[in-house]
């Protein structure tokens, strides 16, 4: 299963919310992924073993071998449709 990783500065609040939309948004079109929030702090750790990174914050380091997509478009709602297809297409690869 392919694994989505949602980080915000504390992996609570701002990453949890787009982690369910997103999971729920997936779901709806029969795509079924693992989808965590976590903190910005542990992202790291969690980037070796995720095939997506939807980034609330920005981070230092953006030198990841896995597609990075905004998050800011499934908080806002705008540009969320290109951001879900750029995360479809992540997923199917």
């Amino acid at each position: 299963m392919k694994r989505v990783i949602v980080a915000c500065g504390s992996g609570v609040a701002t990453s949890q919310t787009v982690a369910s939309k997103v999971k729920d948004l997936l779901e709806d079109r029969g795509v079924y992924a693992e989808v965590e929030a976590v903190d910005i702090k542990s992202l790291d750790t969690y980037i070796k073993n995720c095939d997506i990174y939807i980034s609330i914050t920005p981070n230092a380091s953006t030198d990841f071998d896995i597609p990075v997509i905004s998050g800011i478009p499934f908080l806002t709602g705008m540009g969320m449709d290109e951001a879900l297809d750029e995360v479809l297409k992540a997923l199917a690869k």
